[in-house]
């Protein structure tokens, strides 16, 4: 995850931490705070120093064990920036082009504006992951596209310069709930939509409380979910399900004659009950930033020593000479 923001969101959380989480156990993972891909837009650099400890903080929290994995901050291990450059000399231009998740950013934010790390990010993504020669990765559908071209790129550098790099396969993360925006519950929840839509994980609870009890819902007033004609309630009773674990029939039938408001009070009770132990360890870890530091620096040195490997090996493979 990118450290573009103070906080987490709720659908950071279920859709991709809780399955990172259950993964320690049975793979040898590598966990990173993306602070390169992060200045491929304007960032304040003390705002981005606070945010990378706090998404770190966020990690570790939420149950990332750096004992388990390696857990480290992207620009530590030089390699990611080296195999990045070598990946984008052997990318078409379009190839890259074609990376439709730059169209739909660069589109947004106007053509004229966006800056070449934006264009590139999935070449130095494809070095992110092609550095550890990982047998899988843990990806939604959205990132399908970028995980072909990562293999594409393997591929490439394997046929003209002999085997190097594993190509990697998709680990497809079991379905979770889709998490949408409390005001506008069409759109995914998201750390760039109104912030009354977003529950952050590092909000006060109170403040938690008062996004959920103000969200969005509509007036025929039963609990019942209906994605297309009722997608408000049908939000809150998402996610609902997905922090306790219990279907969204089992919700119905128990919220069956009650009203919004205690829909609302339950779901709030929910949430809070997950994400505030969550804060409070995360404020804990940011209290000792010199403690928090040691084990991300712990985590590279780990990280370093695999990708320095991989990196030696493809500039021998490509005919650069070695510092003696």
């Amino acid at each position: 995850m990118q450290p573009s923001a103070d906080s987490l969101h709720l659908g950071n959380y279920l859709g991709a931490l809780t399955n990172w989480v259950s993964m320690q156990d049975e793979f040898n993972a590598y966990y990173m705070i993306v602070d390169l891909h992060a200045i491929t837009v304007p960032q304040d650099p003390t705002e981005l120093r606070n945010n990378t400890r706090r998404t770190a903080a966020q990690y570790i929290a939420a149950g990332i064990d750096p004992k388990k994995s390696s857990l480290f901050i992207q620009s530590q291990v030089p390699a990611h920036a080296q195999l990045a450059w070598v990946l984008n000399c052997i990318t078409g231009f379009g190839e890259a082009n074609r990376m439709t998740q730059f169209k739909d950013k660069s589109q947004k934010a106007g053509a004229d504006s966006a800056s070449v790390g934006l264009f590139t990010y999935p070449i130095l993504q494809a070095a992110d992951i092609l550095l550890y020669q990982p047998k899988k990765v843990p990806v939604g559908e959205d990132q399908r596209q970028h995980l072909e071209l990562t293999r594409d790129l393997a591929m490439r550098f394997n046929s003209r310069f002999g085997d190097t790099f594993t190509v990697p396969e998709a680990h497809i993360l079991k379905e979770t709930a889709k998490i949408y925006d409390l005001q506008n519950p069409t759109a995914k929840m998201s750390k760039s939509n109104e912030p009354k839509g977003t529950i952050n994980i590092m909000d006060d609870s109170s403040v938690t409380v008062k996004k959920i009890k103000g969200s969005v819902t509509d007036t025929d007033g039963e609990i019942r979910f209906d994605a297309e004609n009722k997608p408000g309630v049908s939000n809150l009773l998402g996610i609902y399900s997905a922090v306790t674990g219990t279907s969204i029939a089992e919700l119905e039938q128990s919220l069956s004659g009650k009203g919004y408001g205690d829909l609302k009070s339950d779901v709030a009770d929910a949430v809070i009950s997950v994400i505030e132990p969550i804060r409070v360890r995360a404020t804990e870890l940011l209290a000792n930033t010199k403690e928090l530091d040691a084990m991300l620096a712990s985590g590279a040195n780990r990280a370093n020593e695999i990708a320095e490997k991989t990196l030696a090996s493809v500039y021998d493979k490509i005919g650069f000479i070695p510092r003696s």
